[in-house]
């Protein structure tokens, strides 16, 4: 996962130099805000799928989580991304911009300056390749997605994933790929780090944006359905739909599309990935590359920027 640089308020660090102080509020107590942001390659060289998407949504959480002095614009972070790609000489990378507290311990967050560091790493599919050419087996987690009054739910903010993390260990400890956590009312809100989709009869359901946070992925898996003449409906979701369902699958920046072919020992399905999460995958992959119907909106080449 290492690379040689990582950018830290416009200067290239060295990777072993990139360092935090021990006494820092972000450390903490976690206000921090970050992106998972992908680069693939393709035929005009390294490009950085929905970077502007990306970065609106860190400005948004930054806003969200009530930092009023940040001081970076969406184009001041996109020229240090592309920046970071070229001097790691990566041809496709992972990216993670990650925005933190600078200042004394305490919780009031006006007495810290807002800091940010980008990193990138050459990082496969989060759950492994295997896993998209044969889906996962999913549980129900017993953790709950936090409630929108107790943290800011439409933000990438570091302190959340806590419960994900919770939720992820515990799934992996007993014996599964990956966790559906419920919000507070018992409806099925997102996965771990993932939107979760079902397939019943021919249309494709996905939980409104009421409980779940506001997937770059989960927007781009909608809008290559409709390419596809696929109607999505947004409504709320029991767990035992998803029992029932012809095909569930996630999706994520950092997993991309994954199949489900069993949740809490149900079968789902036919117990493989099914053919729409296969045909999203294969549209989704060939967007990422530069050989899509949308990779001209979608993608950032980084060596444009050299001509």
């Amino acid at each position: 996962m290492k690379s040689d640089f990582i950018w830290m308020d416009g200067e290239f660090v060295p990777y072993e130099k990139a360092t935090i102080h021990f006494i820092n509020p972000t450390l903490h107590y976690g206000p921090g805000v970050f992106e998972g942001i992908r680069c693939y390659s393709s035929a005009k060289g390294p490009a950085i799928f929905r970077l502007k998407d990306h970065l609106a949504r860190f400005l948004e959480s930054i806003h969200i989580l009530g930092v009023s002095n940040f001081p970076y614009s969406i184009e001041d972070l996109s020229h240090a991304i592309i920046e970071t790609v070229k001097v790691n000489k990566f041809e496709s990378c992972y990216i993670r911009p990650l925005m933190y507290l600078d200042g004394p311990l305490g919780l009031n967050m006006d007495r810290s300056l807002p800091r940010v560091m980008i990193a990138s790493w050459e990082w496969g599919p989060y759950l492994g390749e295997e896993a998209q050419k044969s889906g996962i087996h999913m549980m129900v987690s017993s953790y709950t997605r936090l409630h929108p009054n107790v943290n800011m739910t439409k933000a990438k903010i570091s302190g959340n994933y806590v419960n994900s993390m919770m939720a992820k260990t515990l799934a992996l400890r007993s014996g599964y790929d990956e966790a559906v956590i419920l919000d507070p009312q018992g409806f099925v809100a997102e996965c771990t780090g993932e939107n979760v989709f079902m397939v019943r009869e021919g249309k494709l359901y996905t939980p409104p944006l009421s409980t779940v946070l506001e997937g770059i992925t989960r927007e781009t898996i909608t809008t290559l359905a409709g390419d596809m003449g696929i109607e999505v409906i947004e409504e709320m979701i029991t767990r035992d739909l998803l029992y029932i369902a012809d095909e569930v699958f996630i999706g994520g920046t950092a997993a991309e599309i994954v199949g489900v072919r069993m949740i809490d020992f149900r079968t789902i399905g036919g117990g493989k990935v099914g053919p729409i999460t296969k045909e999203l995958l294969r549209l989704y992959l060939e967007n990422v590359h530069g050989a899509g119907a949308h990779s001209a909106e979608w993608l950032d080449f980084v060596r444009e920027e050299e001509q």
